[in-house]
């Protein structure tokens, strides 16, 4: 008997992965979104339409971030406190894992061209280059400008810390991020067998009417 460990092992991670996304549309996260978009102006809800990839990419980033914020300071604030760089890396990481399941499943799910294994791999390669882009900042703020005690206040040391983790370095990471993943871990779109909107179309019998 032949025990396909493989794929069994490609089994749970694609479970793993249905369940992650099931989590973010119960979260209602979804139902924001379309309440939002259908109340914008004609031409704006036009291009929210246009750039709906880049919208879903945006939620993912809102939901990493607070995941994010909350393994960075539970790390920072007990076990890791003379660490701040270590709890930075170990949050992105986690964050990472979760930007994984949720642009394969649901940002990207439209887009493919790769081999899952070369896709996850790449997927880490650019996230790894993200983890160094999203924690310069803070190592700038504290080791370069010496934004920590004793030489600055706790207060300041932990605006610093925020703005340069939590603030710069997300953003430069996330656009770095976006642009990547587009250009090498999903280059291609595949044919759309089932059409995904942000917002319901309009009823067919209104347009009859």
């Amino acid at each position: 008997m032949v025990v396909r460990y493989g794929s069994s092992r490609t089994s749970r991670v694609r479970q793993s992965c249905h369940q992650g996304v099931r989590l973010v549309r119960r979260s209602g996260v979804l139902r924001i979104a379309n309440a939002v978009l259908a109340r914008l102006p004609k031409p704006l809800h036009a291009l929210a339409l246009k750039h709906r990839e880049l919208l879903k990419f945006a939620v993912v980033g809102g939901t990493t971030f607070l995941v994010d914020n909350t393994v960075f300071y539970g790390l920072k604030l007990t076990i890791l406190e003379p660490k701040p760089v270590t709890a930075k890396i170990i949050a992105v990481l986690v964050a990472t894992i979760v930007s994984y399941v949720l642009n394969r499943e649901w940002s990207f799910r439209t887009r493919g061209g790769r081999e899952r294994r070369h896709e996850a791999a790449l997927f880490f390669l650019v996230s790894g280059v993200g983890l160094v882009l999203s924690s310069a900042p803070l190592w700038i703020s504290r080791y370069v400008f010496r934004l920590e005690t004793p030489d600055v206040s706790l207060v300041t040391q932990e605006i610093a810390d925020f703005m340069s983790a939590q603030i710069i370095g997300t953003l430069i990471a996330m656009v770095f991020r976006f642009w990547a993943l587009r250009k090498w871990v999903f280059p291609d779109e595949k044919p759309r067998s089932v059409s995904v909107r942000l917002a319901p179309a309009p009823d067919s019998t209104d347009e009859a009417a």
